[in-house]
C-alpha cells in the first residue's frame, strides 16, 4: 500500500484501517506544525487508490472504519471521494464509515448536496483541525483562513447532516491570551454538529516557525495552570451536546465525557489537578512529551 507521508492518526482511530487518497498537506504553513515536511502535497490517482483498497483486507482484516491518511484526505475532489467509497464497499464490505483529517478549506469546493451524498455513502466524523475561533491566533499561526470562513464551512457540514470531530488546541494563544481563545472557539462551535471535541495542548516543536518565534522572544508560552484555566473557560462557554475527549499525550489528564452532562465534573477535576499537582510537575510532564 502507498503511504507517502507515513501513518498519522489520532489515538482513538487505532483500530481503523488506513488508506491514502492524498499525501502531504495542502497548506503546510501552520506555524506550530512539524508534520508532513518530508513530501509535497499531491492527490492520488484513482487507480492507485483502488489497488490499495484491494489490499486492505490483507493488512487490516475486516475493519468497520477507514481513516484517510495525510493531513487532509478531504482535499480530494468530490468525484474521487465518491468513487473511493464505491470501491471500499465493493472490496471491503465490512467498512461502515470513512473518516480522516481535514482542513476547513477542504470543504469550500463541495456543495451541501455533495456533502450529503458523501455522508450517505459512509463518510462521517472527519477530524477537522480548526485549532481556534480567534482571528488574531489564526493569523499568527498562519492557518490560512479566518473564523468567518470556518463558521461558514462548519454550518455547511451541519446542514448536510455530516457530523464532525473538532479540536481545541489549548495554549495556542500564548501567555495571557487564553481566555479570548477559549471564548471565541466555543462561540465558533456553537450550534455545529460536533460528535466529539478532542483537546491537546500546544508543545513547541523544534524547526517550526512558532518555535523560532519563542527563541527570538516573539512568542511566550502559556503556563500550565494558565492553560488549564483556559480549558475550564472553554468548557464553561461551550453549548454543544458532544463528547469531550482528552487522550493526547500533551494533556496532563485523561477524560472522555458527555457534555454538558459532565461539564461541571470535568471543571472540578481540573481544579483538583491545579491544586494537587501544580505548575512545576505539570511542566515536567510536558517536557517529557515533546510533541504537538
Amino acid at each position: 500500500m502507498h503511504f507517502t507521508s507515513g501513518i498519522n492518526r489520532p489515538p482513538f482511530e487505532a483500530s481503523s484501517a488506513f488508506l491514502q487518497v492524498t499525501s502531504g498537506c495542502s497548506h503546510n504553513r501552520c506555524a506550530f506544525c512539524g508534520y508532513f515536511k518530508d513530501c509535497g502535497f499531491k492527490r492520488s490517482p484513482i487507480e492507485e487508490i483502488e489497488a490499495d483498497i484491494k489490499e486492505i483486507p490483507k493488512y487490516f482484516g475486516v475493519p468497520e472504519r477507514i481513516f484517510l491518511q495525510a493531513a487532509d484526505g478531504f482535499a480530494a475532489n468530490y468525484e474521487t471521494l465518491m468513487r473511493t467509497a464505491e470501491l471500499v464497499h465493493e472490496y471491503v464490505p465490512s467498512v461502515k464509515t470513512i473518516g480522516g483529517y481535514a482542513r476547513i478549506d477542504d470543504f469550500v469546493d463541495k456543495t451541501v448536496e455533495q456533502l450529503k451524498a458523501l455522508h450517505e455513502v459512509g463518510y462521517s466524523d472527519p477530524y477537522i483541525g480548526v485549532e481556534s475561533g480567534d482571528d488574531v491566533i489564526l493569523k499568527r499561526v498562519h492557518k490560512g483562513y479566518d473564523a468567518a470562513t470556518a463558521r461558514e464551512q462548519l454550518e455547511k457540514l451541519t446542514e448536510a447532516g455530516l457530523p464532525i470531530i473538532a479540536n481545541f488546541l489549548n495554549g495556542i494563544g500564548g501567555r495571557d491570551y487564553g481566555l479570548s481563545h477559549a471564548c471565541l472557539t466555543a462561540e465558533l462551535y456553537g450550534g455545529i454538529n460536533i460528535s466529539m471535541i478532542e483537546v491537546s495542548s500546544l508543545t513547541l516543536v523544534p524547526q517550526t516557525p512558532l518555535y523560532y518565534q519563542k527563541m527570538k522572544g516573539k512568542f511566550v508560552e502559556a503556563g500550565e495552570v494558565e492553560r488549564l484555566r483556559e480549558m475550564q473557560e472553554f468548557l464553561r462557554r461551550l453549548t454543544n451536546r458532544t463528547v469531550f475527549l482528552s487522550d493526547h499525550v500533551s494533556m496532563p489528564f485523561f477524560a472522555r465525557a458527555e457534555l454538558p452532562a459532565r461539564t461541571s465534573e470535568i471543571i472540578n477535576a481540573i481544579d483538583h489537578i491545579i491544586d494537587e499537582v501544580g505548575e512545576k510537575a505539570l511542566r515536567e510532564h510536558r517536557d517529557l512529551h515533546p510533541i504537538m
